[in-house]
């Protein structure tokens, strides 16, 4: 390649500080999956206080209205597609580093933002959660395409893929730890609440009101997330710039040399140049503008299958994690006949069997094989079994999955949708946009590919409302729950495609290797096609 630093960067074995990097980097995906599978529970706790009595016919009792809880999620996604926009333009405009302890630090302000949010009435506290919501979601995005590419050019080309997935498996863990955190801080109230001896150990039932410390409850759920962000801000300050950065977009090798050396079991006169370099390899000359011409040509079509495949399957994937309230009203008793805490417990209980069970396999699956079968076999596969599954509890769900006799078969085809999820498009949309792109255009494209995926997720807030086949729990009748689970797999189907006609194997090259690959395929459009298909199965 004509850089030492970059070459011992790729051949570097695997040391310390790559598990160190996953760490810090996956703290991000911790805080967002720990925020996303936290709100199911938190708003049955929101429900049972602030909606004990309402007079508007329109508010159902115990439950926040559907309305307000789409707000919720969907100012979250907003304020996500904005993070990745912005943060992952300025990645690539004024470093990784510089920006990264910002999206930490305002993900950490936010998370605590949302548990005091500021007053106890109902719609001052539902205004504020929704605005922290948005604040924590920019400062998420933000840390999508940062931590992506920190990992990408801090790895060697044998492992990246495994490493780049450790960092997005801390999602899993994130789902977990909410679950976890949820049920304990649950339990000891309820232990503790005086209400629970005073009720028959029933809550609500016989007229008995919420106890006042539910409200405290929730907010604590809320703040303990950001704790294990805030521990790792001080790690994340103290990373030095990626030698890929320095070396290659801020043309500062000897400073790359001495970073590389400070994290890496390496020797100077490994990565210091034999005499002095006449010019950077021939791909990172050509100093085209991001959005020109030249960059479409060469990257329009990667970024393209990047953003397509994540926006499809966020679609599906956000929609599955929504679909939640049709699954546990199935195992879950009605809201007044037990305790506010043990509502919220039994919910957290079930979302914690689904992560054991089903997501966090599929995460940890991608990590082992995805350096040994490839990118976008896993992607490929992903969608086709998501599909499968998807049509296979559409067509008979109301003669069939809805019987009551049935209701484990349907949770196991269920689990498998997260399983293939993230054992496939979940994980691996993640994966390669940061690994397609050049240097200094890699943040910016992830951050773009990223926000596409966001707005497929802003998307399936609509199956949330269509999936009702008549008018109930505050929804209005929409096309029910065949018509959408079969379009869900239709979805799946048409990521299939855009994968196998548009999608590059990175698989085992140097992140500059798979930037002249492009360039030379796209230097012979006629030939495009077949070339690309040797070089994604070869």
């Amino acid at each position: 390649m004509g850089l030492k630093v970059l070459s011992a960067l790729d051949t570097a074995r695997t040391q310390w500080y790559h598990f160190k990097a996953i760490i810090i980097a996956g703290m991000g995906l911790f805080t967002d999956a720990y925020d996303l599978f936290c709100i199911p529970p938190i708003m049955r706790l929101l429900g049972r206080i602030y909606y004990q009595e309402t007079k508007n016919p329109q508010d159902l009792r115990f439950q926040v209205p559907p309305a307000v809880v789409s707000i919720m999620v969907g100012m979250s996604l907003l304020g996500t597609v904005i993070g990745q926009l912005v943060f992952g333009r300025l990645g690539d405009l004024i470093g990784r580093r510089r920006v990264y302890g910002m999206s930490l630090m305002m993900m950490v302000l936010s998370a605590i933002g949302c548990g005091f949010s500021v007053c106890t009435k109902r719609g001052c506290v539902l205004a504020s959660f929704g605005f922290f919501r948005f604040l924590l979601g920019v400062g998420i995005g933000g840390d999508y395409p940062l931590s992506a590419t920190i990992m990408s050019e801090f790895a060697n080309k044998k492992t990246r893929g495994s490493f780049i997935a450790a960092v997005f498996s801390m999602q899993g863990i994130g789902i977990l730890a909410s679950s976890m955190v949820t049920m304990i801080v649950c339990r000891i109230f309820e232990e503790t609440s005086s209400s629970s001896s005073s009720s028959n150990n029933n809550g609500l039932k016989g007229g008995s009101a919420t106890p006042e410390e539910a409200d405290i409850a929730w907010r604590i759920i809320v703040m303990i997330g950001a704790i294990p962000a805030a521990m790792t801000y001080y790690w994340r300050m103290m990373m030095p710039e990626t030698a890929r950065y320095t070396a290659l977009v801020e043309q500062n090798l000897v400073q790359a040399a001495k970073d590389m050396e400070k994290v890496l079991d390496v020797s100077m006169s490994q990565i210091t140049e034999d005499g002095p370099l006449v010019q950077l390899p021939n791909n990172q000359t050509h100093q085209y503008p991001f959005f020109s011409k030249t960059f479409f040509r060469r990257h329009g079509r990667d970024l393209f299958a990047c953003s397509a495949a994540w926006f499809l399957v966020d679609i599906v994937f956000y929609s599955s994690n929504l679909f939640q309230s049709h699954v546990y009203n199935n195992f879950l008793k009605p809201a007044n006949e037990v305790s506010v805490f043990r509502d919220a417990y039994d919910v957290a209980k079930l979302q914690a069997i689904v992560a054991i069970c089903s997501t966090i396999p599929g995460y940890w699956f991608t990590v082992y094989f995805i350096d040994r079968i490839g990118r976008v076999r896993i992607q490929l596969m992903g969608f086709l079994v998501m599909a499968i599954v998807y049509i296979s509890i559409g067509i008979p769900y109301y003669s069939f999955w809805e019987n009551h006799d049935h209701r484990k078969g349907f949770m196991v085809l269920y689990g498998l949708t997260f399983f293939f999820a993230n054992f496939g498009p979940n994980t691996t949309t993640f994966i390669v946009p940061a690994e397609l792109f050049p240097a200094r255009f890699r943040s910016t494209c992830h951050g773009i590919s990223g926000a596409s995926g966001k707005v497929g997720a802003i998307v399936g807030l609509g199956f949330l409302w269509a999936s009702h086949n008549k008018a109930e729990e505050g929804y209005p009748e929409g096309i029910g729950m065949i018509a959408s689970l079969v379009i869900m797999g239709g979805v799946c189907l048409v990521g299939m495609v855009i994968t196998y006609l548009f999608t590059v194997e990175t698989n085992g090259r140097s992140l500059e290797e798979n930037e002249i690959v492009n360039d030379e395929l796209l230097g012979h459009d006629d030939d495009y096609n077949k070339a690309k298909c040797f070089v994604r199965w070869f």
